[in-house]
């Protein structure tokens, strides 16, 4: 799955201080309970009159095999055999859209037994009075007699007691049928709903991931309970279906009255029960093929998106980097098909159903006119990162949910070299420094962090599994194995990951399985020495969490390492296998020049080849290829920081961020003086590169979500105007007074930071060139000039500068956008307001589906909060309408994880941290689903907050004052 929701990587600052909070989220579909439906309590399952158990489900210790949440180990899926019927129309009698369905599940006994247990969610699954469960003995076994069953709300089964046991070695049928809910809780088996031509139509659709199957048919819901799909759709005619395999047969008929299509698809490979996908639409598809390979490649959408063309750039990608992947895993594409589909609403940014991927509109529609560069990159490495999948997590698939940093790290990791494949020109292999790195370590430098990989036994609840799909899992899994790619070399890795997914494929694995096919190719490679295995490498690196910030001392040569933490006085009460320590892979410069790389396996090391004298300069961590921050003795930081004054380009690009990002989080971790880190950004003046403005631009965000309502506020707001000034006029000479766009994919970017900066802070003729261009707009609505990619940058400034006539015109603009991406940016810049009734009225939409869709309502509060006029109206909101929004929204979407951080990532006051712990202690009962960990990690945030500022504002506001003069 990938990461969910983009919103422009370059309006950071800007959307600080006039908007929302910008940048990638991460997000993903997992399991919570919704509210009990008391229409599907009570009923019979089997057309036999039987009673629930009386056991109590709240037991702490399970005394019974159906109170545990893992499936036992006495049966294993072979095949199923399922029909399903989606109404896309509302039912009479219940007012609901509903499907029926039938299934039929082939499975063998491991052990004897005279228990099944299935997955069944009995919240959304009736299972039909008029039909027994039926249970059928294959080749000569003898099925024994149902004595009762029922459906066990809490553990989700559908339980069925025997009279007689079921014979080890033995396979049998166990037939089911049913009636769902098509909700449009986008989980499971679900509904979407859009308006095309003045005309509303449904889609019935899915999202299995993570433990959702079982909300759409009875099945073995868990990832190593792999087996072979057969699946059948019956549609409505005029409406195409779609599944994992290619469609064998199409037949018009008649049912219960109703002219239907029935639509059979060829059997999937074997696979896991949260990579199936049953789709029906009116959607129409363009075609494309993987050249000498016969595989069918479709871009799927609305009608009127393929027909404008949306879908080109995702077919004509896709085919290169399907190539691309079967080089580097040299394997060739596992299955006959790949189509990859929009969806009007979906939870997560995209899933990676094995030959039916599924996408939010914004992951996989290209529209020349209205999408931005940004949006093409993030359509590029969305692609890239499913394809990856359909090798590694699809073809070869985790044991359980605890290795889940595998599936999606990997994916994340490799997802930069797919796309590097396919646009070569943008160098996005150095972006995910940016993306990923730094943003992992600002989630892991936090005691309450947690490790890449969990035990199995620790991971079992499907809120446990949900929180798992967080930065940690995909950010940092993706850095640590770019980290292991850089040491063993990329072909290296490569090899191994070839052994490793022909060994086992269409099977299950754990971590250490990789780690003995990458030893097993480092050992083949001559001249590769390591200083110790992968696994004792790389174990350190995902069975303890955090990571280590290397200091080195110019003076003397020495080396040492420690755990980093943003609040050194917070206490780390997880212990570790390790004693957080370890071994550290590192490449350094010295005075320019590449030196030997060094390996750091202990606490304290001597290095003397780090030693200088004079003017000479050390320089760690290049290219930042390692997951830990670097700091310096003082006067090894002064030559640094001297060079940067006077020669910045003698440090490469990737470093000068670095050294920025370093500084920063070293600052607020009062490892070194805050006005160190200040003195990183003088260089600013003449630096002209994205990476360095882009990390400066994220650390001073948080000075001023610290101090934007404070009177340091003023001169920092002037000191930034200084060193943007430059920039900004630079962009203006190169793009002719901005009538054209630079043609280097990061300096488009850069470009929007300097027009969002200085439109923030200030700068002459930023906000009349904003709101001019704003003005056009409005006049001749049907003609928008703005570039796209300037018009989130132009929008937020022009909404932030104007009132009631621009905001209400900005909304009217999003509820007509036909184009995704263009809707987003309008969402986005909606929140940049600075009226409040304006905000509070956009906050009351979040609880209107008909105005802001399900998928997009927490992101929208979260960019309200990033407003400091917003900030309190949306802590207020949320505090109130808590309980709606996380039963009727879904407190299982990690998006709820996102919502706790947004809104309180300005929380630095003693007043701010208790309202943030009554807030807890009034919703304890009812928890907070996927937002549990969040929620230890705002109390965490706001505590080291409140004590940084405390000891920082005096000496930050002097610096601002003097450097702003």
């Amino acid at each position: 799955m990938a990461k969910g929701f983009y919103i422009s990587k370059n309006m950071g600052l800007a959307g600080l201080l006039m908007g929302a909070v910008a940048g990638v989220v991460i997000i993903a579909l997992a399991a919570v309970y919704d509210k009990e439906k008391t229409k599907n309590q009570n009923k019979p399952v089997d057309g036999v009159t039987t009673v629930s158990p009386t056991t109590s489900s709240t037991l702490s210790t399970p005394k019974n095999p159906w109170e545990y949440y893992r499936l036992p180990d006495s049966l294993s899926p072979v095949s199923y055999n399922i029909t399903l019927w989606p109404r896309l129309v509302v039912n009479a009698s219940t007012g609901l859209y509903i499907f029926t369905g039938q299934s039929d599940v082939v499975f063998r006994c491991e052990k004897e037994t005279d228990l099944i247990l299935i997955h069944c969610n009995k919240l959304n699954l009736t299972l039909l009075s008029g039909h027994r469960v039926r249970l059928t003995g294959l080749d000569g076994a003898t099925a024994p007699n149902v004595i009762s069953s029922w459906l066990q709300v809490k553990t989700e089964y559908l339980v069925i007691q025997l009279k007689g046991k079921l014979a080890a070695g033995k396979s049998y049928r166990l037939s089911t049928d049913f009636q769902g809910e098509l909700a449009d809780d986008l989980k499971g088996f679900y509904r979407s709903e859009y308006t095309e031509d003045g005309v509303k139509k449904v889609v019935a659709t899915s999202q299995m991931q993570a433990t959702f199957a079982r909300k759409a048919f009875p099945c073995f819901d868990e990832p190593a309970m792999k087996a072979v799909f057969h699946v059948t759709l019956i549609h409505q005619r005029g409406t195409v279906a779609l599944s994992n395999g290619r469609d064998v047969e199409t037949v018009n008929t008649t049912i219960d009255g109703a002219e239907v299509t029935k639509t059979r698809f060829e059997p999937t490979k074997r696979m896991s029960t949260y990579l199936l996908a049953f789709i029906v639409s009116d959607f129409a598809h363009i075609t494309g093929s993987i050249e000498n390979n016969n595989v069918l490649v479709r871009i799927w959408a609305r009608r009127k998106a393929i027909a404008e063309g949306h879908g080109y750039y995702a077919l004509n990608v896709t085919g290169p980097m399907l190539q691309f992947y079967e080089g580097y895993y040299n394997a060739s594409y596992p299955l006959s098909k790949s189509d990859q589909i929009a969806l009007p609403d979906f939870s997560a940014g995209a899933m990676e159903n094995w030959g039916l991927i599924t996408y939010r509109e914004t992951a996989l529609l290209f529209n020349p006119a209205s999408s931005s560069n940004g949006d093409k990159e993030w359509i590029a490495t969305v692609i890239s990162h499913e394809l990856a999948h359909m090798w590694f997590g699809n073809l070869v698939t985790m044991k359980w949910w605890n290795d889940l940093w595998l599936n999606e790290g990997f994916a994340s990791y490799v997802s930069y070299l797919g796309a590097d494949s396919a646009e070569p020109t943008w160098n996005v292999t150095d972006l995910i420094v940016l993306k990923e790195v730094h943003g992992a370590m600002s989630v892991d430098a936090l005691a309450s962090s947690h490790p890449l990989s969990a035990k199995e036994e620790d991971i079992v609840r499907p809120a446990q599994i949900s929180e798992l799909f967080d930065t940690i899992t995909y950010s940092k899994g993706a850095a640590v194995l770019r980290m292991l790619s850089d040491f063993l070399t990329e072909p290296v890795f490569a090899r191994g990951l070839s052994t490793y997914l022909n060994t086992f494929q269409y099977s299950n694995t754990v971590y250490q399985d990789l780690w003995k096919h990458l030893q097993m190719a480092a050992d083949s490679t001559p001249g590769l020495e390591l200083p110790a295995s992968v696994d004792d490498i790389m174990n350190r690196w995902i069975l303890q969490m955090g990571f280590p910030v290397v200091t080195i001392d110019t003076a003397t040569g020495s080396i040492n390492q420690r755990h980093f933490l943003l609040d050194p006085d917070s206490v780390v009460d997880r212990p570790s296998p390790f004693n957080y320590e370890w071994i550290v892979p590192m490449k350094w410069i010295k005075n320019g020049n590449d030196q030997t790389p060094y390996w750091l396996q202990t606490e304290t090391a001597t290095h003397l080849p780090m030693k200088t004298s004079g003017s000479d300069w050390v320089l760690a961590n290049t290219k930042v290829s390692g997951f830990f921050r670097v700091n310096y003795d003082s006067g090894n930081w002064d030559r640094l920081l001297t060079l940067l004054s006077t020669d910045h380009e003698a440090i490469p690009v990737i470093n000068r961020a670095q050294i920025v990002d370093d500084a920063f989080n070293l600052a607020r971790a009062r490892t070194v003086n805050t006005t160190l880190a200040l003195r990183t950004t003088l260089f600013l003046q003449r630096e002209r590169e994205y990476m360095p403005w882009q990390t400066a631009n994220k650390n001073l965000g948080y000075f001023f979500l610290m101090f934007d309502r404070s009177d340091v506020y003023g001169p920092m707001q002037a000191y930034l105007n200084k060193q943007v000034t430059p920039l900004f006029n630079h962009f203006k000479t190169i793009t002719a007074d901005w009538t054209k766009i630079p043609e280097k994919h990061t300096d488009q970017y850069n470009q929007v930071n300097a027009i969002s900066i200085a439109c923030s802070t200030g700068v002459a003729g930023c906000e009349e060139l904003t709101t001019g261009w704003f003005k056009d707009w409005m006049n001749t609505p049907e003609n928008n000039m703005i570039h796209p990619n300037l018009r989130q940058t132009v929008y937020c400034s022009a909404i932030a500068a104007g009132g009631m006539e621009e905001w209400d015109f900005a909304w009217r603009m999003y509820k007509e956008a036909s184009i995704a991406s263009e809707a987003d940016k309008l969402m986005y810049a909606l929140a940049c307001t600075r009226v409040p009734w304006l905000l509070n009225r956009y906050l009351n939409y979040c609880l209107d589906p008909e105005k802001i869709r399900k998928q997009d309502a927490t992101f929208t509060i979260v960019y309200i909060a990033g407003n400091v006029v917003g900030q309190s109206l949306a802590w207020d909101f949320v505090r109130t309408n808590w309980d709606h929004l996380f039963n009727d929204y879904g407190g299982g979407s990690l998006s709820f994880a996102r919502l706790i951080e947004g809104i309180t990532r300005r929380f630095s006051s003693e007043f701010e941290l208790k309202q943030l712990q009554q807030f807890i202690e009034e919703n304890a009962e009812q928890g907070f689903g996927s937002a549990t960990l969040a929620v230890d990690q705002a109390l965490e945030r706001t505590k080291a907050n409140m004590k940084w500022v405390a000891e920082n504002k005096k000496d930050i506001l002097t610096w601002f004052t003097v450097n702003s003069a």
